[in-house]
């Protein structure tokens, strides 16, 4: 539940929101960090450390707003494609916003959580991530997950892969394989769904993110640039997720509790 403390300025779209009303899981695919930096004549490693800042400030704000969960689509397994540089500068990044942010998670009470392959990943990301998630395995606020080398479709079939073995060793009956099961075995086993989807930039598509736990979120897309995207912005995607009537395929409308 939000926190009661809580304090907005009357011009936050969320002022008069009630706050059972707010989503407590928050997804989102940041994209538009190269296209800011082109825009200014700047490489793209200039618009990825741009938009670390934009992570910081919303993160903070998650926090404050008192929401259960946010997850950031940080870096995709389809983005191995990209040049060699961006991505040595996208995983330094990775290290320093892991490195730097660590003291700031634990005052502000956010446990860090992982999501995605860890092969492939470079041994000193690998390292951050783990101490990150050790450091902050006690905290009880915000849950602020990374989806780094990470791919819907291929979270799916590790799934299905690990279920399979423990049919394979005769540790569970086929049968018993429902959507309960599925979910259990995915990245996000301990994490409650998201309720909504943002997505900056204006793209118009879901990129292989979070397949299987956005099958009922709503959806936000802005046409603000990540490194541009402000509190403000943020306040929007929430109110506008309020301002939904959430049906499950029901007919009445569901609040969010």
């Amino acid at each position: 539940m939000p926190r009661p403390d809580v304090t907005l300025p009357p011009e936050s779209p969320l002022f008069a929101v009630a706050r059972e009303r707010w989503p407590r899981h928050v997804a989102i695919i940041m994209d538009g960090n190269g296209r800011w930096a082109q825009a200014r004549g700047l490489p793209r490693a200039a618009g990825h450390r741009e938009g670390v800042d934009t992570v910081r400030r919303i993160v903070t704000e998650s926090a404050r707003l008192g929401l259960h969960a946010l997850t950031l689509y940080s870096f995709s397994s389809e983005n191995w494609k990209r040049p060699a540089d961006e991505i040595a500068a996208l995983m330094l990044l990775c290290c320093e916003f892991l490195r730097v942010e660590r003291p700031t998670m634990l005052r502000q009470n956010i446990r860090f959580h992982r999501i995605g392959r860890r092969e492939g990943l470079p041994a000193e990301v690998l390292a951050e991530l783990d101490e990150t998630e050790r450091a902050t395995a006690h905290l009880t606020g915000l849950n602020l997950c990374l989806a780094l080398n990470y791919g819907s479709r291929t979270e799916i079939a590790d799934a299905a892969r690990a279920l399979a073995r423990e049919v394979a060793a005769g540790i569970r009956d086929p049968e018993s394989i429902d959507e309960a099961a599925i979910a259990s075995h995915l990245y996000t086993a301990n994490i409650a769904d998201p309720d909504i989807l943002v997505r900056s930039a204006g793209e118009m598509r879901l990129s292989n993110y979070l397949l299987w736990q956005i099958s009922y979120a709503e959806l936000h897309v802005t046409e603000v640039l990540w490194p541009d995207f402000s509190d403000h912005d943020f306040h929007c995607a929430l109110a506008d997720f309020a301002a939904r009537k959430r049906r499950f395929g029901g007919l009445a409308d569901t609040t969010v509790s």
